[in-house]
């Protein structure tokens, strides 16, 4: 019996997110747009932990650099940092309610911007606008939804594939 999420799903998860990274926004709503590959990330780190995560994050890092157009490696680095303190804290955060879920995934991109400022600080980019900290709040407002839909999707998956 094969537990591992398909591949479709978590490769078409973080091309979501990839997408919605790039997606034109008007100004105010740019601030306020919820870092799904980040919440994928963390989604396939909770829920299918393996030993290609920190490349997996890496790679959608790194993609996410070039479609973007920030500094190469910015969020690459990012990524590999947000993944390693989900797996770090991975058993912990796996039973926590939603809601405390929601809290704690907010604190990780909280200290994801802080890791963007430093970045853009060393790399003499400047500092991001300060309304940026609206974002977590919207991640923290998206995550049970996003946790909701990926795992229904997991799941029923699983369905399909056990023997009967």
């Amino acid at each position: 019996m094969n537990r591992a999420p398909p591949l479709w799903l978590r490769l078409g998860s973080l091309a979501l997110g990839l997408v919605f990274l790039v997606l034109a926004l008007p100004w105010p709503l740019d601030l306020l747009r919820p870092h799904l590959l980040a919440l994928a990330l963390v989604y396939w780190s909770l829920e299918a932990p393996g030993r290609g995560a920190m490349a997996l994050a890496w790679g959608a890092g790194l993609l996410a650099d070039v479609l973007g157009g920030t500094l190469l490696g910015e969020q690459a680095l990012r990524m590999a940092v947000l993944v390693f303190l989900v797996q770090r804290f991975r058993a912990q955060l796996r039973f926590f309610p939603l809601w405390q879920q929601s809290a704690a995934v907010g604190l990780l991109l909280l200290n994801d911007l802080a890791l963007m400022a430093l970045v853009r600080l060393v790399a003499g980019a400047g500092l991001p606008s300060p309304l940026l900290l609206l974002s977590p709040l919207v991640a923290m407002l998206t995550w049970p939804w996003w946790f909701l839909l990926l795992d229904a999707l997991r799941l029923r998956h699983r369905e399909r594939t056990l023997p009967r």
